[in-house]
């Protein structure tokens, strides 16, 4: 079952199990900037393509994802990752579609 991830939608559910805490643990990297994390300061995404052309920052942004997710939450599995655009902000958004390990 795929399961679509992104860095714009989602509440924090306390006590998350499962499925549910697989998601949430996800989006959670994908929202956090590396170096924030007070215990793990490599936790996270760099950001350091902020001012990069969008197809240089896109293809640098999906190989931290995939890094990260590899990484922090070996329970979800990547199938793809896509962006959500914002051009008149300038803002490019990863979604990540998963699959859960059993």
């Amino acid at each position: 079952m795929a399961i679509e991830v992104s860095a714009l939608s989602g509440d924090i559910i306390y006590g998350a199990a499962g499925v549910s805490e697989i998601i949430q643990n996800v989006r959670t990297l994908l929202t956090t900037r590396k170096g924030t994390q007070p215990l793990d300061r490599e936790f996270g995404l760099s950001f350091s393509f902020l001012d990069d052309p969008t197809p240089v920052a896109t293809a640098a942004i999906q190989n931290e994802v995939i890094q990260a997710v590899r990484k922090y939450e070996p329970r979800a599995v990547i199938k793809a990752v896509r962006f959500d655009n914002d051009p008149l902000n300038g803002k490019v958004y990863p979604t990540v579609r998963i699959e859960v390990r059993q």
